[in-house]
């Protein structure tokens, strides 16, 4: 082992650094290895996983499966985690561990994302302007291996998906006229 700096990083963004005796193996992936394990023990799907802070880390793993996340399913694989990270110790400094679902608005990554959501209602952001515009919210109509089609107020617009720079659901209330709420 050598003694090394480590910048702990969030979509390519040092965050902190700490200095220390370990192996040069990357902290997340290490972590990853292990949340992967346990996810494919438990049956869901390893969504994303965040490691970020100042002094105490936040170790954030995102769960999701087909269905739904439930919160007993956020917490059998948290304590699962947590006992392999008891065990294993890849971080070497303090940390809260938090497991959560994507949520509502969750992030749409890839192809494989846009086709589990055909249907829905979901905000993409471009890198270049497509008809003077950077920000759509429509719903998903196709995807290909080139282009993302969405329904934006009766019209069909194609997105080319190199031209995506984030894309994710949006939270799709439908408010009933006599509603209490």
């Amino acid at each position: 082992m050598r003694s090394v700096w480590t910048f702990i990083t969030r979509v390519g963004f040092p965050l902190f650094c700490f200095r220390g005796d370990f192996p040069l193996e990357s902290i997340k992936d290490r972590v990853l290895r292990l949340a992967r394990q346990i996810a494919e023990e438990q049956g869901v799907d390893l969504f994303d996983i965040e490691l970020f802070g100042k002094g105490k880390l936040l170790l954030r793993v995102i769960v999701d499966k087909e269905g739904g996340i439930n919160l007993d399913d956020c917490e059998r694989f948290s304590r699962a985690l947590e006992a392999i990270l008891d065990v294993e110790d890849p971080i070497p400094v303090s940390y809260t561990l938090e497991v959560s679902s994507p949520g509502l608005d969750r992030p749409l990554r890839g192809p494989e994302d846009f086709e589990k959501n055909i249907g829905k209602l979901a905000r993409i952001i471009t890198m270049e302007k497509i008809e003077n515009q950077n920000l759509f919210i429509g719903r998903i109509l196709k995807i290909s291996s080139e282009f993302l089609r969405l329904l934006i107020d009766g019209r069909e617009i194609d997105i080319p998906l190199e031209n995506i720079s984030k894309a994710r659901l949006e939270v799709d209330l439908k408010w009933r006229k006599n509603s209490s709420i």
